[in-house]
């Protein structure tokens, strides 16, 4: 029987390109969106879920496990950006990143649990980023919601492995997406004490992002670990050098690797 997929947050960017790569692979495919019939052309079957809302999740879940009688994959999608000086970041902003970022995925993985449980298998993807490595400025909510992520999986893998579960990080980079456009802007205020060096910050994210990869390479990656009978805890998909990242900071001195930032980001 072909397994049945899950995929939060599947309307657009690297959900929609992960969900119809995973369609034409012959997996059985949902996914998610918080409107669904706003939607035009989906390849994919599109559920109503908020990832900020638990009783959304256990109705999508409950609405899949009813019509095919099980969930072989969760892909923890969904997820939004957050970019601002921290001291101008509205708190309401901060607590729906966190809301969306981190405590969607994990009420979406404590409702998918139990039938995974009874199945006696199931895998979860958790999709994070490469910027929830380090704490990058003008992206410290983003950084620390996909960081802390990535620690939860660490923690929960362990106490579900023996339930025949696996689960997993899939880190990605900069790709060609439209997030860039839905992400939370703190406005540039005329007159801060930021507003200069935030401007050309927000200039340059969003500069990377459009100038990203191409989606398909974690659709990709995404089929490799499901394919995988014993996958890895990490996984970074992207540019070589978003990737190296990464390494230089586990092995250079702290204030070595800050500086390297600033300089990259010309603080």
């Amino acid at each position: 029987m072909s397994k049945v997929i899950l995929i939060t947050g599947g309307s657009s960017g690297i959900g929609k390109a992960i969900g119809e790569f995973l369609l034409e692979k012959g997996f059985i495919v949902y996914g998610t969106s918080r409107n669904p019939s706003t939607v035009e052309n989906s390849k994919i079957k599109l559920l109503a879920l908020d990832v900020r809302n638990s009783e959304s999740i256990k109705t999508c879940i409950s609405t899949i496990i009813e019509k095919e009688g099980k969930i072989d994959v969760l892909i923890n999608n969904a997820g939004v950006g957050i970019t601002g000086p921290l001291e101008e970041i509205p708190l309401e902003e901060i607590k729906n990143n966190f809301d969306t970022n981190l405590f969607g995925p994990i009420e979406t993985m404590k409702a998918v649990l139990p039938q995974m449980r009874q199945q006696k298998s199931g895998l979860i993807i958790n999709v994070t980023s490469i910027a929830g490595y380090m704490g990058l400025p003008f992206r410290s909510i983003y950084s620390s919601s996909k960081g802390a992520l990535e620690l939860i999986t660490e923690s929960i893998r362990m106490e579900t492995k023996s339930f025949g579960i696996n689960i997993v990080n899939v880190a990605p980079g900069d790709f060609a997406t439209d997030i860039a456009s839905r992400r939370f802007h703190a406005p540039v205020i005329k007159g801060s004490a930021y507003e200069n060096v935030y401007q050309t910050q927000l200039n340059m994210m969003n500069e990377h992002v459009s100038c990203g990869s191409n989606p398909i390479e974690m659709a990709i990656a995404i089929h490799k670990i499901i394919d995988t009978k014993n996958p890895k805890i990490h996984y970074k998909v992207g540019a070589f050098m978003q990737k190296f990242s990464i390494v230089l900071k586990r092995i250079l001195p702290d204030k070595m690797y800050e500086k390297i930032l600033m300089n990259h980001y010309k603080l």
